[in-house]
């Protein structure tokens, strides 16, 4: 399928700010029931924004969230956009045993699931934590129902990232078959790959980094995939202590992402990863012999 009748994908991560892995020493799992909830009115006020634009979007749950607010679930379902799992604690998979991952995952799974009677087929690790140490994660998710995933960042960074994984979607072949792996957009500098459109690259870098990037990542074939966290858009969530990098990591330009986001829409035709038809370009890539044969 030409690139240029393909759509881009926007997706959100939906979690609340005590579930962000740059608060994760301060806010135990323990105590996020007595943080004030701030998740749905801000995943509500993305679906209004989507729905002035009519545009579809994958919203990647986490379970815990789904649990306890189950009406959010269903009005996102309404609205027609696309339902998929953002695991349930929300913890590093890197961090977790096959064991314990497939409980996590099933469990977010089945929360979703049966909240909307509807099945869910897309995961995405939170804080893209599948990486070379964790890859054994992609054959469970194809055991679990998933067909596709959105793990990989093929870049260097502190906490995630496959460099040598492909920069365009691609299908991995997994010893319980095949999944389809959508990478988040990154564009070339040199032999450098850096990151546009999502997340922190989208609140804490400049407006004019994320056109030109968006703009040159089209030029070299990359299909743009987007993302955004529900907490990014809320300036007056509360504060809480931590070290210096993770709160400037974490609250820097909080009351600029809402306005960044709605402009980055303004340049392309975004839909869900289920509508674009990123799935039927994909080429078979053997990421296990990618890892083994670095360069």
């Amino acid at each position: 399928m030409p690139l240029k009748s393909l759509k881009d994908v926007v997706s959100v991560d939906v979690e609340d700010y005590f579930h962000a892995e740059a608060l994760a020493r301060v806010a135990q799992r323990s105590k996020w029931d007595r943080y004030p909830a701030r998740v749905e009115r801000n995943t509500q006020r993305l679906l209004e924004l989507f729905a002035a634009r009519q545009i579809q979007s994958t919203f990647f749950v986490v379970g815990w969230v789904a649990e306890r607010f189950p009406a959010l679930v269903r009005e996102i379902a309404a609205a027609g956009h696309e339902l998929a799992c953002h695991s349930y604690w929300h913890r590093l998979i890197y961090q977790l045993n096959p064991k314990d991952f497939r409980e996590d995952t099933q469990r977010a799974k089945d929360v979703i699931e049966q909240i909307t009677g509807l099945a869910i087929y897309g995961y995405r690790a939170p804080t893209y934590s599948i990486v070379a140490s964790s890859l054994w994660a992609l054959e469970i998710l194809v055991e679990l129902g998933f067909t596709y995933d959105s793990s990989i960042f093929p870049i260097h960074h502190d906490r995630y990232g496959i460099p040598s994984a492909p920069r365009a979607p691609f299908r991995i072949n997994t010893p319980a078959g095949p999944l389809v792996e959508f990478p988040p957009t990154t564009f070339r500098i040199g032999n450098h790959r850096l990151p546009v459109g999502g997340g922190g690259y989208l609140r804490l870098l400049p407006q004019w980094y994320t056109r030109f990037g968006i703009r040159r990542a089209r030029r070299e074939g990359v299909p743009i995939i987007a993302y955004v966290h529900p907490w990014e858009i809320d300036p007056d969530q509360p504060r809480l202590p931590g070290r210096l990098a993770s709160r400037l990591r974490h609250y820097t330009n909080l009351s600029k992402t809402y306005d960044r986001l709605s402009d980055m829409l303004r340049e392309g035709t975004f839909t869900s990863f289920r509508e674009s038809g990123l799935a039927e370009m994909v080429e078979d890539i053997d990421l296990y012999a990618c890892q083994q044969h670095k360069n």
